[in-house]
């Protein structure tokens, strides 16, 4: 029987049942708007605290009926049947309720900024680079999400030397946080005549979107330069005079944009700054809470290799959770929930064992 918080479940169905009568009292759009969001974060928590007072309260009649000596026996083996079943209704009930009342990360239901950069390998790492950005491109139209090319640059021979999109939907960050390191591959090139494996890299990272509110970017911590900039001519970089590049002087963070409009490179520099000051703030705070970071997959560092694609023997192995899939062409055409799932659950199981120690 797990232990729950009674009191912060019962906190939580009052706090519904408040949400749903300001709501049914017709507020002012803007408050409507932040009140239904939260209102649907609530609801399958509240639906499973529901299920579970009804099934207790069928185990105490059952019980109750089981413990009076006058109940007939048609009765009595009725009860002794059902009993069992709620109780393990009961149990199910309790852990999912357990998982939904775990921390939030308060970055989960955020949009992404996706960065995918070839690694060690040449020409190789940019065609493998090209391959993760098309599996990421095809998990977020399985997932119903806006996936949007923010600047690239393309490889000599094709996939990219770097590429940056804005990934947007429900749910976005906390599906691709754990995506963050350094993934591997091994396969035979297409430009190998002795037919050999090269083992090659390219770097993910995933950075939850940030608001204005959320970092503030003083004017004097910015410097921001216009340059023309050149790329290889494929479809992602252009000639152009209208480049950008925003240097952060107190972190040395640099962001170039070379799209063909100026106005629009600053605007899309300055989302990239955001969101990676927002992540570096992000990374110190974890670090304080804990120095270990029990409760990360892995730490997040971008230079930590988390997962490596076997192309010969069509296997992916995740190596934070000693996951190996032999699917992996289904993989990189964006079936990516098994990968995800697990990382998830994993995290979750880690986050419980955190609570218990406490």
């Amino acid at each position: 029987m797990i232990n729950l918080p009674r009191d912060r479940m019962d906190q939580v169905v009052k706090r519904f049942d408040m949400l749903e009568a300001q709501m049914a009292a017709g507020p002012a759009p803007d408050a409507y708007v932040k009140m239904a969001a939260e209102y649907a974060d609530m609801q399958e928590l509240v639906a499973k605290i529901r299920a579970l007072r009804t099934a207790e309260r069928e185990q105490e009649d059952l019980e109750v009926m089981l413990g009076d000596k006058g109940t007939d026996a048609e009765m009595r083996a009725l009860a002794e049947a059902d009993l069992p079943t709620v109780e393990s209704r009961i149990e199910a009930l309790q852990q999912e309720i357990q998982i939904l009342l775990l921390p939030k990360d308060a970055a989960d239901e955020r949009n992404a900024i996706l960065e995918i950069r070839a690694g060690t390998g040449g020409d190789e790492a940019a065609l493998f680079a090209g391959d993760l950005f098309r599996m990421y491109e095809r998990y977020a139209a399985s997932k119903g999400w806006r996936f949007e090319v923010v600047s690239a640059s393309d490889g000599e021979v094709g996939g990219f030397k770097e590429i940056i999109a804005s990934v947007s939907g429900r749910g976005v960050f906390a599906h691709l946080k754990f995506e963050s390191g350094v993934h591997r591959v091994q396969r035979v090139p297409a430009t190998e005549a002795q037919g050999r494996i090269h083992t090659s890299a390219a770097t993910v990272a995933v950075l939850p979107e940030a608001e204005e509110v959320d970092i503030e970017i003083k004017a004097e911590d910015i410097r921001i330069d216009t340059m023309r900039a050149s790329g290889s001519g494929g479809q992602h970089v252009n000639t152009t005079d209208s480049a950008v590049r925003i240097t952060h002087l107190p972190t040395g963070i640099m962001v170039v944009q070379a799209e063909k409009s100026q106005h629009q490179n600053r605007a899309r520099a300055m989302q990239i700054l955001r969101a990676r000051l927002y992540d570096l703030e992000r990374s110190r705070a974890d670090e304080e809470r804990s120095e270990s970071r029990k409760s990360q997959v892995g730490s997040g560092d971008r230079s930590e290799r988390i997962r490596t694609y076997n192309f010969p023997q069509g296997r992916l192995t995740d190596h934070r959770i000693n996951l190996t899939l032999y699917k992996l062409d289904r993989v990189m055409e964006g079936e990516l929930d098994d990968v995800v799932d697990a990382l998830i659950a994993d995290h979750q199981s880690k986050l419980l064992a955190e609570m218990k120690e406490n």
